[in-house]
Order: structure tokens, then C-alpha cells, then sequence
């Protein structure tokens, strides 16, 4: 069916994939189709120059279409990536590395390595050394939620 549609619409089969691939991204979150349907119009470029070679099947040409989809892909994605951004709030959503450095009073004592303190309006998981509730403590790393601390 895929060889009898390339031999009736000839090298525009690919054009019009294209397009449709391009039209549908509309519709689709997200940028992925674009770069699939730019690889579909480049073989339709290629098509058009080759159409009358023995050697353009359309086993080739989907196996060109493949090759220029991932090339397209990855070209798309290395250009359009955001680099790396300097801002004034890096640890914005890194609620747990942005308590580092803050001092707390233990809401529980410090039993086996574990216990709990209170900031803000939120108990946190501590580790450190065993201490008694009340005691003045220092965060001075965050591991996912668990904050790690030692003696003010």
C-alpha cells in the first residue's frame, strides 16, 4: 500500500506527509512533529531531484526519511535548547537546597541519626547527631527532601 501511494503521488507524497506533519503539530503539544515533518519535506527536495534514479526506491527513500527526521531532531533540539540561564533565584524550585545555611530549633529530638525540625510552616526530616529537642541546629545540606544538620 505505502509502495502503490509514493508511485502515485511520485516525489509530492512526501511533500504532502510533510505538510500534514506540520499541520498536525498544531493540534499536538509539544515540538516534535515539526522536525519529523521537516525531514519528510527534505526528502520530498530530494525526491524531486533523484524521482527518475533506479536507486530511489521507496524503500531508500524511507530510510532517507528516518535518517533526516533524527538529523532534524537532533539539530532542532541542540539550536532551540535554552542554555543555561543566570538568575537571581537559583534555587527557586529547590525548596530543599534553599534552606541550607538556615538555623531551626529540633520539633523532635535527633534519635539514631533521624529526627525533625520546623520551618516555616513545614516539619522537615533531619539527620545528624543525636540530639535533644529544643537545641538550636544548622542545615548544612539538603538530599531530596532530607536535610542533614549539626549543632548551631
Amino acid at each position: 500500500m505505502f509502495a502503490r501511494v509514493i508511485a502515485e503521488l511520485g516525489p509530492w507524497s512526501w511533500w504532502l506527509l510533510g505538510l500534514l506533519l506540520l499541520a498536525a503539530e498544531l493540534l499536538m503539544p509539544g515540538v516534535f512533529l515539526v522536525w519529523i515533518g521537516i525531514g519528510a519535506l527534505a526528502t520530498g527536495i530530494l525526491s524531486l531531484l533523484f524521482w527518475e534514479s533506479a536507486a530511489w526506491g521507496w524503500q531508500v527513500q524511507l530510510l532517507v526519511f528516518a535518517a533526516l527526521a533524527v538529523v532534524a531532531t537532533l539539530l532542532g533540539r541542540r539550536f532551540l535548547s535554552k542554555p543555561d540561564l543566570v538568575t537571581d533565584e537559583p534555587l527557586l524550585n529547590q525548596r530543599g537546597a534553599s534552606l541550607v545555611g538556615r538555623t531551626a530549633t529540633l520539633a523532635e529530638p535527633i534519635a539514631e541519626g533521624r529526627g525533625r525540625v520546623r520551618l516555616d510552616d513545614t516539619y522537615w526530616p533531619v539527620m545528624g547527631p543525636d540530639l535533644p529537642v529544643g537545641t538550636k541546629v544548622k542545615i548544612i545540606s539538603s538530599n531530596g527532601r532530607d536535610l542533614t544538620v549539626e549543632p548551631a
